[in-house]
């Protein structure tokens, strides 16, 4: 994948030759799944930094990954229109962000240190699970002999990008277009659908428009009775009406290639000296008044670090991976409140870290990622009701938890960071066992017990 400044000239010379070759290397540089050879920035966070590995790694991540005989996946190839076509808009994809520098490297974003480490944003899963299924040991070339079919289609990127559009017949013709292309496919007609999946990389209710609702922008993708066959994963479902939605991780910043940057990763992590109790990261939202409550309890103790985004220097600050990350490996508890949907990117991030994740509402991951993370929520987690007296107490709360029992929880919480991440696209049978090899093996599964 080429970067910014590597990106072909246009077409400013005479000839055909010329234009068949800035049009080849066009396609090169969108074309997300070839090697991703980056150059990587000179001065590197030593947080991340990895040259030295530790000769005392013991631990390694899950075992090597293995595809069941059974369980094969087909890749529909999409008309462009679906989803690299859209790359070629990535300056509107968001209304927020340019997110040209985030759709590089197949949706790792720009590198920022060696051994995997990127500045992801947590909108570009669609991308990185495309390229990630595109060189997946379990594809297959022939539909014949699928028992998954993947429909690499980029929702997400499409409702964002026409979240002003107010023509809702203009922003619904590409969902349209393609549930008409998949109804019409020969593979569709066999399970009516039922082995089909769309992975989507915002939250679900930007795909729920109904008729009587506030319009904001979403689309309708999930309301058609064809994506309702299909098994939608999702980095945030609905609780209650999800019933074909599966929650998968939002990206981090870590894309190991190999177990060894994983298990080096891990027991950094291990060993850290963490000098905060809890840390909270965000900015105030209007409907979530505990981040408020959060930013005055942190503000108040010197047991929490508080890094404040809506503040001029701490919003530049939360935008940068390292300083991100640097509060996270600091603390012992990192606090997960709601924002403007339940889920956060925030909540992966703090895994990543080994920063055990305190909770306010089920909905924020237990009800959510029931694929990754397991049954006993306090094995890892710390659970303390929003509505409760005890959230207006936290850092008492967290003190009456021992160092033992922390430290049981955390080693639980790094033996779920290879399962919570997205590894390299080009790692192709690397064992890790990442969020693609879990999502893949669950939805076999699942789709399995759905047919019979």
């Amino acid at each position: 994948m080429f970067s910014e400044k590597q990106r072909p000239p246009s077409l400013t010379r005479r000839g055909g030759f010329l234009f068949l070759f800035v049009s080849a290397a066009w396609l090169v540089f969108w074309y997300p799944f070839t090697d991703i050879n980056v150059i990587q920035q000179q001065h590197e966070h030593p947080l991340l930094n990895n040259t030295q590995h530790d000769n005392q790694v013991n631990k390694s991540p899950s075992a090597a990954t293995t595809c069941d005989k059974n369980m094969s996946v087909y890749v529909y190839p999409l008309p462009a229109k679906f989803n690299l076509g859209l790359l070629r808009h990535c300056h509107n994809l968001n209304v927020h962000t340019d997110m040209c520098p985030h759709v590089a490297n197949s949706g790792l974003g720009q590198p920022i240190s060696s051994g995997g480490w990127f500045a992801t944003n947590q909108f570009t899963v669609e991308m990185i699970f495309h390229a990630r299924v595109e060189n997946h040991p379990c594809r297959t070339l022939d539909p014949a002999r699928a028992s998954l079919f993947y429909v690499p289609y980029y929702g997400g990127f499409h409702v964002s990008n026409k979240f002003r559009e107010r023509n809702l017949t203009a922003r619904d013709e590409l969902d349209v277009s393609l549930v008409d292309f998949i109804q019409a496919q020969p593979w569709w007609n066999k399970h009516n659908g039922k082995d089909h999946f769309v992975a989507l990389g915002r939250v679900v209710r930007d795909f729920i428009r109904k008729p009587n609702d506030r319009d904001y922008g979403a689309g309708r993708l999930l309301n058609f009775p064809v994506v309702k066959n299909m098994s939608v994963l999702i980095i945030e479902r609905h609780p209650w009406q999800g019933k074909n939605q599966y929650g998968i991780p939002y990206p981090s910043y870590f894309h190991p290639s190999t177990r060894q940057e994983m298990a080096w990763w891990q027991n950094k992590m291990r060993k850290i000296r963490r000098q905060y109790l809890f840390s909270f990261i965000g900015a105030p939202r209007r409907k979530a008044a505990i981040r408020n409550e959060f930013i005055r309890q942190c503000g108040e103790s010197t047991r929490c670090k508080l890094l404040n985004c809506r503040t001029p220097d701490g919003g530049s600050k939360c935008g940068e991976p390292s300083e991100v990350l640097k509060v996270m490996t600091e603390s012992r508890f990192c606090l997960q409140a709601p924002g403007d949907s339940f889920t956060r990117r925030s909540t992966f991030d703090s895994v990543l870290a080994g920063c055990i994740p305190v909770f306010f509402s089920p909905h924020s991951a237990y009800t959510q990622y029931g694929w990754y993370l397991p049954g006993e929520r306090s094995s890892y987690s710390v659970f303390i009701d929003q509505k409760s007296k005890a959230s207006k107490r936290i850092e008492e709360e967290l003190m009456k938890i021992s160092s033992k029992k922390v430290k049981m929880m955390r080693e639980k919480l790094l033996g779920l960071i290879p399962s919570l991440t997205y590894a390299h696209p080009n790692a192709t049978n690397s064992g890790i066992g990442d969020a693609v090899d879990v999502a893949l093996v669950s939805l076999a599964k699942q789709v399995n017990k759905i047919m019979n």
